[in-house]
């Protein structure tokens, strides 16, 4: 709902500050007065085309800022939060225009790309009348506005996960296609590169472990000299023999030294046992560094060998077995390829086969909801005053492929004729301004509030119509106020009288400049701008009573 709208200087407005509420508005005002100036800046805040028109003369810039208030499951906080733009519950749609015609563009004050602005602007207002279109008579959201109308949210869901699986079996095919040719043109290398990478027998970790046995083996003569070194040192010492020969002079008295010596003896006995491991174990290294002469070669062949496929493969050595594994997939997928092949053409055939019929269904549900929609809106035709005018919804399937997606195979266009005999076209290129915004009134009461922006303004919806037809268009609109909020400008004082607020755009002249206000009527000050309107220039007391039975019907 829009719920306040501030003008900075826009053509003749200076500064203007508007606060709307749910229900009808009404504004009314001399032909001139600038009623149009205001619906020109709300459609800038909506995301219209800039005119460099609107910026006042000798004005730096233009402004206007539009804020709505909206309820926290619309669909534009998604719209907002996918762009990016912070929203905290309020919403500020800012217009600037300069003199030169370009404008830039702000949602709560975040930069936006004018796109983005109207997108949003389409999500919650409607704009019917004199200047570009928005939401009903918006062909692109024709299917949308359909599909409301005739809730068929469900079988359009349906139809969006019939496509998401075609197109996912699509994808499947089509990578796997790409992989088996890509396969197929290397197979000569697929197979000798498996052959020798299978004759090699990497094992994961291979590389490191020879890497660091070839260290080892590089170190050897380092490592001989130090036990050559240690061997003699004990052999020059005669360690044993000592401790020996000092075990056999304390055993001959340890008896009279009555257990004194027993500590002495017992290091000495571990002494010689130590004594005899470390010269086994010195033997038993000694004999290992010598037992093999040619394991230093045999592990550079084996390293060098790791090395040269992980170059020519250009991989880590480390990794070459986890390449034996992929190249030997991808051989296993030339030799199934044909299967495999078959096997995702048919998953994407059947998928493809689910889709049809799924937007079949789809289809069938709007040519349904299409005639419904056309004989409701038929109906409320001839009481706006347009008895002569047809209206039908165009559901054409298309049966080129690329004009399929995910809501279906429909184009959905609604249509209209302004006299029999003419052939059906484009609403906004057979209708006059007032015929336009008449036939988009008629629809919005048949849709009610299906698919409904939460603001709808018409723009003279009753132009060139009085009388029944004037009171038949009040009736319309207080009905659907009931539901939405809804703005109208008009000159129809029955029109005027419904509204639960009504402003007056007045223009005046003052040191040479003319400038608009407008004026939010109540009481006598309302009754006598119903008298004007429906009078003249001299207000009468027999229009002023007129004025007053408008208000008590109201």
């Amino acid at each position: 709902m829009l719920r306040a709208l501030s003008i900075r200087r826009i053509v003749i407005v200076d500064a203007l500050d508007l606060e709307f509420g749910a229900g009808l508005t009404t504004l009314t005002g001399e032909t001139g007065a600038g009623k149009s100036i205001l619906l020109d800046s709300l459609g800038l805040a909506l995301g219209a085309r800039a005119d460099a028109g609107l910026a006042q003369a000798g004005a730096k810039a233009a402004s206007v800022i539009a804020e709505f208030e909206l309820p926290a499951d619309h669909p534009v906080w998604r719209r907002l939060a996918d762009a990016e733009v912070d929203a905290d519950g309020a919403l500020l749609l800012r217009r600037t225009l300069g003199q030169d015609g370009r404008s830039r563009a702000f949602i709560n004050d975040q930069p936006v790309s004018v796109g983005l602005l109207r997108a949003v602007g389409d999500d919650i207002a409607e704009v019917h009348g004199q200047f570009e279109q928005h939401g009903l008579l918006n062909p692109a959201r024709h299917r949308e506005i359909l599909d409301a109308a005739g809730g068929l949210a469900g079988a359009v869901a349906k139809t969006e996960a019939a496509w998401s699986a075609w197109r996912a079996a699509v994808d499947m095919l089509e990578e796997a296609r790409a992989r088996a040719e890509t396969a197929q043109r290397d197979e000569a290398f697929l197979r000798h590169a498996v052959e020798e990478l299978e004759r090699l027998a990497a094992e994961a970790g291979e590389e490191s472990a020879l890497a660091d046995r070839r260290a080892f083996l590089l170190g050897r003569g380092r490592l001989s000299e130090a036990l050559a070194v240690a061997v003699q040192a004990l052999e020059q010492a005669e360690a044993g023999s000592a401790i020996r020969r000092g075990e056999r002079a304390l055993a001959r008295v340890a008896e009279a030294a009555d257990g004194r010596f027993d500590a002495a003896l017992a290091a000495l006995e571990r002494a010689g046992i130590e004594l005899d491991e470390a010269e086994r174990a010195l033997g038993d290294a000694a004999q290992a560094l010598d037992a093999d002469p040619g394991a230093l070669e045999e592990t550079e062949n084996r390293l060098f060998a790791l090395r040269d496929a992980a170059r020519k493969h250009n991989v880590q050595g480390d990794a070459l077995p986890d390449l034996l594994e992929k190249l030997s997939r991808d051989l296993d997928l030339i030799d199934r390829a044909e299967d495999r092949l078959n096997e995702l053409n048919a998953a994407a055939e059947a998928a493809r086969q689910a889709y049809v019929d799924t937007a079949g269904r789809l289809s069938d549900g709007r040519t349904k909801a299409a005639k419904r929609l056309e004989k409701a809106t038929l109906k409320e035709l001839p009481p706006l005053k347009l008895e002569r005018a047809d209206f039908a919804v165009e559901t054409e399937r298309q049966a080129d492929e690329t004009g399929w997606g995910p809501t279906g195979m429909d184009r959905v266009r609604f249509l209209a004729r302004a006299n029999p005999g003419q052939p059906f076209g484009p609403m906004h290129k057979v209708a006059s301004g007032g015929e336009l915004a008449r036939f988009a009134l008629a629809l919005r009461v048949v849709l009610a509030a299906s698919g409904a922006a939460g603001t709808l303004v018409f723009d003279e919806v009753d132009a060139g119509v009085g009388g029944a037809t004037a009171a038949a268009v009040g009736e319309r609109l207080k009905r659907l106020a009931g539901g939405v909020q809804a703005l109208v400008v008009t000159h129809s004082p029955q029109v005027a009288a419904l509204g639960d607020r009504h402003y007056r755009v007045e223009k005046s002249e003052a040191s040479g400049r003319v400038s608009s206000s407008v004026t939010l009527l109540e009481g006598d000050a309302r009754r006598e701008e119903l008298a004007r309107m429906l009078s003249g220039a001299a207000v009468t007391a027999e229009a002023r009573a007129q004025a007053d039975r408008l208000l008590e019907d109201a």
